[in-house]
């Protein structure tokens, strides 16, 4: 028997399939360094978190809010 992802699961992992590659392209990372650093400095909490927030930004911007909580947290990109 096939499983199927409610839509808001479906949705959230298509908003975080999009933007970790926008975030590793913004900052000049492969999406493997990317996904790292997001783990590292607490982006990828933030973008669990907040994805239904974010998703409604525009990626430049949803990308500068996740770049700043990794900031916040140390990291130095």
């Amino acid at each position: 028997m096939k499983s199927r992802l409610d839509k808001a699961t479906s949705d959230k992992v298509s908003f975080i399939t999009f933007i970790v590659p926008r975030f590793a392209d913004a900052y000049k990372m492969n999406i493997q360094d990317a996904y790292f650093y997001l783990k590292k400095y607490g982006g990828w909490d933030f973008i669990n978190e907040c994805w239904w927030a974010l998703h409604t930004d525009n990626d430049i911007w949803a990308v500068h809010d996740i770049h700043e909580i990794c900031r916040i947290n140390g990291g130095m990109r």
